[in-house]
């Protein structure tokens, strides 16, 4: 009879948990808090994208003006943001990228970033290794890409919106301070080693971002054969709990257009589920 009981219970569990999954296929979302009269937005971008492959829909549009401020995982409207990452993008005294790996390894980093990115690696020897996933990514996109997150800035600056940040540039810079350097380097020198199989898995990531399916894109980045995997809490799960509290605090202010990476949005973690879990009403938009 207990066990019964138990296995009831359990059940119980399991459906209320499945239930805060999303299921709908949507980037955007409404948020209701209880008890309030105004709807904030939240918003799944994905950082870079071909010119190509870029749409704002009209649903997004609507919403950032029914709204009074855009929040992104940074204040990219910040004028003194580059001053703070280039203060912020060098590894702890004592580290140096030729120290990380081999010789023959830095000078395969040094060819490529040279002739495929034309940049020299000189240039990058005291940074965080992921900050050269920056030039990288315009290789294996092979485009120059366009942004959401400044899109949304220049929609905002045009109805005269604040915009803010979830973190500030030191939290998020200071994120690959604790991924071991020579694991981010490691990770260049895959993609590097793999571009074919780097650019299917981005071609995937964009197409599953295109058809809206969260869900499929936070599993397909949690798997990504390029370091997700074995930084989910770091990269995902802490930052997801950590912004729930923020995300509260500015919607009892302000009605907001929250726009984040949307692998953040799938799963029994993300942002959607813990904000039911806390109580919120999170719809599906339609785009």
């Amino acid at each position: 009879m207990k066990k019964g009981i138990l296995f009831f219970l359990l059940g119980l569990l399991t459906l209320k948990v499945s239930a805060q999954v999303p299921t709908e296929k949507t980037l955007l979302w409404e948020i209701k808090a209880p008890g309030a009269s105004k709807s904030s937005y939240l918003f799944g971008t994905i950082h870079l994208i071909c010119p190509d492959d870029f749409y704002l829909s009209d649903a997004l549009k609507s919403a950032i003006t029914k709204t009074e401020q855009v929040a992104l995982e940074m204040d990219m409207d910040d004028p003194a943001m580059m001053g703070k990452m280039m203060q912020t993008m060098n590894m702890k005294p004592g580290n140096q990228l030729s120290k990380l790996v081999s010789d023959a390894e830095y000078k395969r980093l040094a060819k490529f970033y040279k002739d495929s990115v034309g940049v020299g690696l000189a240039m990058f020897e005291n940074a965080k290794p992921f900050v050269l996933m920056g030039p990288l990514f315009t290789s294996v996109l092979g485009c120059e890409p366009k942004s959401y997150e400044m899109a949304l800035v220049e929609l905002a600056g045009k109805q005269k919106s604040e915009v803010i940040g979830l973190e500030t540039v030191e939290e998020q810079m200071g994120i690959f301070d604790t991924i071991p350097y020579k694991d981010q380097v490691k990770m260049l020198l895959s993609m590097i080693d793999s571009l074919p199989q780097a650019r299917k898995e981005f071609r995937d990531l964009v197409n599953l971002y295109k058809s809206e399916n969260i869900q499929e894109l936070y599993t397909a980045t949690t798997k990504s054969s390029f370091g997700m995997e074995e930084n989910q809490d770091i990269m995902l799960y802490d930052r997801n709990k950590k912004w729930i509290g923020r995300i509260k605090n500015i919607i009892a202010e302000k009605s907001t257009l929250f726009a984040v990476g949307a692998a953040h949005l799938g799963g029994e973690k993300g942002v959607i589920a813990l904000l039911r879990k806390e109580g919120y009403t999170v719809t599906s938009v339609k785009q």
